[in-house]
């Protein structure tokens, strides 16, 4: 199997991890099994390795104006030290990427972008780069991350620096965080729906950071994690996966993710004439979630129907680990979008009922 691997490859395998292509990635996509790892991040802490994600220095006097420019979110009213959630659309609303900006200051910020998408977005930021005071640096390839998700996960990392996690807020970082000795930036982040940390490391430090990690975890029932239940613990806590809920082809108000979206900010930003004139005249589709009530598994890409009429496909579903039953996102036409409402999934050629929920599957996270 070919592909890059990042530093903890050698481990991955070590502690039997099942190998797979993710993104031209070699990366884990199980190690025990994706329904134990993913009770584990549910209910005590799980650790994933996360370094293929794309990391970009944007540094310079016109960095908030330049991010300003590219970015859905309102990049000028963040707070030093705080992370925002926001999109990079074409000029027709599609979406380039959805992305994480870190803000050190008004003259820093730190990008961190999908890794199907990591060329693509460096070619887009610079090409519009223009007059903009600023530099724009990859800085991929030597950045390691891993991610510390659940309840338990506070606790295990506090056992290994001085720093105090308790003051760090939800979406803050914390620059030269001391792990074991070993220099990091952490911030309260993930893609889980649990709290945890995102840690930032250099390359040949990983190995080593990632060790004291399990080993500070093990009465707390830490387990190495994979991409099985990184996509399912996502779901669950209605996070998007770009490709399937966001792509060129679906933009973030289709996506039910408006609040990301500031059309009211000053400044201009790409796309932002078109996502304005559709949210004024009404979408046409929009994503919602759903239940089977009967028997089967959704897949992404499974036709929607109402009446016999195709309104729409599947952009995600499981057998939910944590509700034990299956549900799914899914874009349809807006006038169907009511919860409660019945449709039909095609799964095998045959039409599964189903019904319309809310797609904040897990209320409390």
């Amino acid at each position: 199997m070919e592909g890059k691997k990042t530093p903890l490859y050698d481990e991955h395998v070590k502690l039997g991890g099942k190998v797979v292509n993710y993104a031209g990635w070699l990366l884990p996509v199980q190690y025990e099994g994706l329904v134990p790892e993913h009770n584990a991040v549910r209910n005590e802490a799980g650790i994933f390795d996360v370094s293929h994600m794309g990391t970009i220095n944007i540094t310079g006097k016109d960095a908030v104006a330049f991010l300003d420019y590219l970015m859905t979110n309102d990049i000028s009213k963040l707070k030093d030290k705080q992370i925002v959630y926001t999109f990079m659309c074409y000029p027709d609303g599609g979406v380039v990427d959805d992305l994480l900006v870190y803000k050190y200051n008004e003259e820093k910020f730190f990008l961190v972008v999908n890794a199907s998408n990591v060329d693509k977005d460096v070619d887009w930021l610079n090409q519009h780069k223009k007059d903009f005071d600023i530099e724009l640096e990859n800085v991929s390839e030597n950045t390691c991350i891993l991610a510390l998700q659940g309840p338990k996960a506070k606790g295990i990392l506090q056992k290994l620096t001085d720093t105090n996690l308790s003051e760090i807020k939800f979406f803050y970082l914390e620059d030269n965080v001391k792990i074991n000795g070993i220099n990091t930036m952490i911030s309260r982040t993930g893609y889980t729906g649990e709290d945890g940390f995102e840690i930032y490391v250099n390359n040949e430090d990983v190995v080593k950071v990632w060790k004291d990690l399990l080993e500070a975890g093990k009465e707390e029932g830490l387990k190495p994690t994979g991409l099985g239940c990184r996509d399912t613990l996502r779901f669950e806590a209605a996070l998007p996966l770009y490709g399937q809920e966001l792509s060129p082809e679906i933009n973030p108000l289709e996506a039910s993710f408006k609040f990301f979206v500031k059309l009211k900010k000053e400044s201009d930003f790409i796309g932002k004439d078109i996502l304005t004139k559709q949210w004024e005249e009404g979408l046409s589709r929009t994503l919602v979630g759903f239940e089977l009530l009967e028997r089967g598994i959704p897949r992404e890409g499974y036709e929607v129907y109402k009446d016999g009429n195709k309104i729409g496909h599947v952009t995600t579903g499981y057998m939910s680990p944590t509700l034990k039953k299956s549900i799914g996102n899914a874009l349809i036409s807006i006038e169907e979008k009511e919860l409660g409402n019945e449709i039909d999934i095609m799964i095998r050629k045959r039409p599964v009922k189903a019904k319309i929920i809310d797609k904040n599957f897990l209320k409390n996270k």
